[in-house]
């Protein structure tokens, strides 16, 4: 068996307000989300990302730091919200009805 045999390949993905990074990673078969995140070295690149906060998907379905990677995965590490939509939408709604009444 050679060594391409073993590996797969999968993408780390993560973006700010101004730019968008992915990274393209030949990995073991048996490589989980949080192994991919760290050969990948985004976490070096972005300081920000705390792998305690930040949540993880694999294409947009939220996913865990161990789950299993398959070939073509892609690893998405989201940003924090900085409001939450639920409470944007009652605000908005709140002024719009004090300006009808």
């Amino acid at each position: 068996m050679n060594y391409m045999d073993d590996t797969i390949h999968v993408e780390v993905a993560y973006a700010t307000p101004r730019e968008q990074v992915i990274i393209p990673l030949d990995v073991p078969m048996a490589c989980n989300t949080l192994q991919a995140i760290e050969q990948s070295g985004i976490l070096k690149q972005f300081q920000e990302i705390d792998m305690s906060q930040n949540k993880i998907g694999i294409f947009s379905k939220p996913c865990t730091l161990s789950t299993q990677l398959r070939e073509g995965d892609r690893v998405e590490i989201y940003r924090p919200l900085i409001a939450d939509p639920k409470e944007v939408r009652k605000r908005r709604a709140g002024k719009g009805m004090k300006k009808k009444g």
